[in-house]
């Protein structure tokens, strides 16, 4: 992150939007502004930034990036009206005064380039100095129309269209008027009310919708995916939506603004100028503020439901990809299907592909007994300890095939969910890996290391097409895409990469590499064996010390000459460790196996201004389980038996079953039967809920009442209430 606009007010900003230290903010800016990842700043450099946490630091870095572009589109709006010659002190000290984008458009908004408006035409003709005569609101000698006579012309039939230009001017004026806006929009913030309708004409093929054919709730306290879903609605054409507050709360704000004197007295009534202010007041807002408002007010909307939306998402798959792995096993892997057959692979402990066929054990072709005789003898063969059966279509029936095959020995059986697996195997990173082999295949393969690692098979994968989330299709793609790789960056670093075994799509998340680098790692292993230690990585074409710096601590090579390159251990604290192993006696390796060893380690004794007593303490926490896996162990599950599909459930049964998803409105759960059940958030807990995600996580395994089934629509209610 390159920045020409770190200067300490931006610190003093975001130290107070995120209840830290002013000093925590400058010191960790001055990391990220010189190229530091987040993922190296929250790990390696605790004594720095005061211990931030991961989130923290991102934080200020987003911080930065906005008040960034903040900086940038001050310098245009300054530059564009001293071009015109209009920027005054006061109104330079204003627009260089305000940190908040809508304020600094508001400011500009007179001077801004436009289209030709009605305002604009009617200056062309001459017709300001009636407006501003207009707005003065004295009596005028001769009356309003004589005034306005006086201004007719080629372009001006007459006076009433004078005074029609006037007061077009005067109700642009107003519109653009910076505290006006500021007013209006604390009475939007207080009490602006969508609302959607059906389009009549379209309310036949907008069932999906009818929740919000006549529907209006308080702006503000409106949900995220319902605002997602009516935005939907619209964009497809079936729902007309607006946004709002009552027109006369905002009418009665702007008299009393621009109403002079006797306008603002109705006994007294309005004199002819103040009822040509009153009525230019009444344009001005029904034709140009409230439109723009409603349409900021919407925006704005939608960005924090788009917000809201990505949060949700980004939790989902930082659950996913840090879901428990079953490690380096031998899997059989299976991915179901009818007419076409179960395609299977046989892998070994590294995901390296062994074998792969073609099994028919259900309709039409019925080879059952052919299917098992096959499964046994490639579990004894290939000495498989797993099998995973991918959750699509003919999923349930081949997990209960494969559970009911007595293989002489224990072999575990898992059910590994299929989103994406055909989206890799169709993929250039899948061509890549298996050029001699269809997408079948491919896809079988993603499922049998799905289970093994989790995190290292879906990397490959664009995450929106994993198949968790509420609405990310409609959300800012931009802004899911950046928050998505931040997800994958953050689950990826604080697992470690194996850099002798991980692929170009593992290690191009690695704090500091990117895809370029990536490639050059794999290409260097390719034409020269694997690296036999951390610094073998600064002789690959184009990584230097800065990129060394930044990745070498999440890179592990297990089996290293010295130990500290197959743990979490940076090497920049290697000397450290090496002076503690020397002052206990022993060799590194030594003090690494012996807790009694690093027990008698006093961590004050090593501090330095570079070394502190939290790194120290890393340090030695690492040392006792160096390379250690963040992720829980992988578990056995199994459905109910004697529930297949929708048909089989009844209201009352208790089941058990997976979350597979979580939104804003509840959790789907995987009960065994194909289509997921929703539990509602009212149904999650015996007491009031606010988030989903305060109960449950993916993957999570739970026990779930039915409540509902609707076979025409596929849908299931569930409850996880006692």
């Amino acid at each position: 992150m390159k920045s020409n606009y770190a200067i300490p007010p931006h610190f003093e900003i975001i130290a107070d939007e995120l209840k830290l230290r002013q000093g925590q903010v400058s010191r960790t800016a001055t990391l990220l502004i010189d190229g530091a990842t987040v993922p190296f700043i929250s790990r390696y450099r605790k004594e720095v930034t005061g211990g931030l946490d991961e989130l923290a630091v991102l934080g200020i870095k987003e911080g930065l990036e906005r008040l960034e572009a903040l900086e940038k589109r001050r310098s245009t709006v300054l530059e564009t009206i001293e071009a015109q010659g209009a920027l005054t002190d006061e109104l330079r000290r204003r627009i260089e005064g305000v940190y908040d984008l809508r304020e600094l458009e508001d400011l500009y908004l007179p001077y801004k380039p436009k289209r030709k408006t009605r305002a604009s035409r009617a200056r062309e003709l001459g017709l300001e100095p009636l407006a501003e005569l207009i707005l003065a609101q004295q009596p005028i000698q001769g009356g309003l129309t004589a005034a306005a006579t006086a201004y007719v012309n080629d372009g001006v039939p007459g006076p009433e269209e004078a005074l029609q230009g006037a007061r077009d001017i005067i109700a642009e004026r107003i519109s653009e008027d910076a505290d006006v806006r500021a007013e209006l929009r604390k009475l939007f913030d207080r009490g602006a009310v969508i609302t959607s309708k059906v389009v009549a004409k379209r309310k036949s093929e907008a069932a999906t919708y009818r929740d919000y054919f006549d529907w209006s709730e308080p702006l503000k306290r409106c949900r995220s995916h319902r605002i997602l879903a009516i935005l939907r609605g619209a964009r497809e054409g079936f729902l007309r939506v607006r946004v709002g507050i009552e027109a006369e709360q905002a009418l009665e704000l702007l008299r009393r603004r621009y109403l002079r004197g006797d306008g603002l007295s109705e006994k007294a009534g309005l004199n002819e100028s103040a009822a040509q202010v009153a009525e230019a007041l009444e344009d001005g807002y029904v034709r140009l503020l409230a439109p723009s408002l409603e349409n900021e007010f919407l925006t704005a909307a939608k960005a924090r439901a788009d917000e809201e939306s990505i949060a949700v998402f980004a939790t989902n798959i930082r659950q996913l990809l840090l879901s428990p792995p079953l490690g380096p096993k031998r899997v059989l892997a299976l991915d179901p299907g009818y007419r076409t057959g179960c395609k299977l692979v046989c892998l070994d402990e590294q995901g390296g592909l062994l074998y792969h066929d073609v099994i028919f054990p259900h309709e039409p072709q019925n080879r059952r007994e052919e299917a098992v005789k096959a499964l046994r003898r490639l579990v004894e063969e290939h000495g498989v300890e797993a099998i995973a059966v991918g959750n699509g279509t003919a999923g349930r029936e081949t997990e209960q095939l494969v559970r009911e095959i007595d293989f002489g020995r224990a072999v575990s059986v898992f059910m590994v969910n299929e989103d994406g697996a055909s989206i890799y195997s169709a993929s250039e990173e899948a061509r890549r890996e298996f050029p001699d082999q269809d997408v079948t295949v491919r896809g079988a393969v993603s499922i049998g290391r799905r289970l093994m690692d989790p995190l290292s098979e879906l990397v490959k994968i664009d995450p929106k097409s994993i198949g968790v989330g509420q609405y990310q299709h409609d959300v800012d793609q931009k802004k899911l895409r950046s928050s998505l790789d931040t997800v994958v960056e953050s689950c990826v670093n604080s697992v470690g990469v194996h850099l002798n075994t991980a692929g170009t799509a593992l290690l191009r998340y690695v704090a500091g590499l990117g895809p370029q680098l990536a490639e050059r790692i794999v290409r260097y292993r390719e034409e020269h064996g694997p690296l036999c230690s951390r610094q073998e990585l600064l002789q690959v074409p184009g990584l230097g010390p800065k990129a060394f710096e930044q990745c070498a601590g999440f890179l592990r090579i297990p089996g290293a000459r010295n130990p500290l390159d197959g743990s979490a251990v940076h090497p920049e604290s290697y000397g450290v460790v090496e002076r503690m192993a020397a002052d206990a006696g022993c060799s590194v390796a030594e003090l690494m196996a012996s807790e009694k060893l690093r027990s008698g380690i006093e961590p004050e004794k090593y501090a330095d201004e570079k070394t502190g007593l939290p790194t120290l303490r890393d340090i030695l926490d690492e040392l006792a389980r160096p390379g250690r896996d963040p992720r829980p162990a992988r578990e056995e599950f199994r459905f109910a038996d004697q529930v297949n599909g929708i048909d089989d459930l009844e209201a009352g049964m208790v089941l058990p079953g997976i979350v597979t998803n979580i939104t804003r409105f509840g959790a789907f759960v995987n009960i065994g039967v194909k289509q997921d059940g929703l539990v509602h958030i009212s149904e999650m807990a015996d007491r009031f809920i606010k988030d989903p995600g305060d109960v449950v996580h993916l993957q999570q395994k739970v026990m779930v009442r039915v409540l509902d089934i609707d076979p025409d629509r596929g849908r299931i209610s569930l409850s996880m209430k006692e």
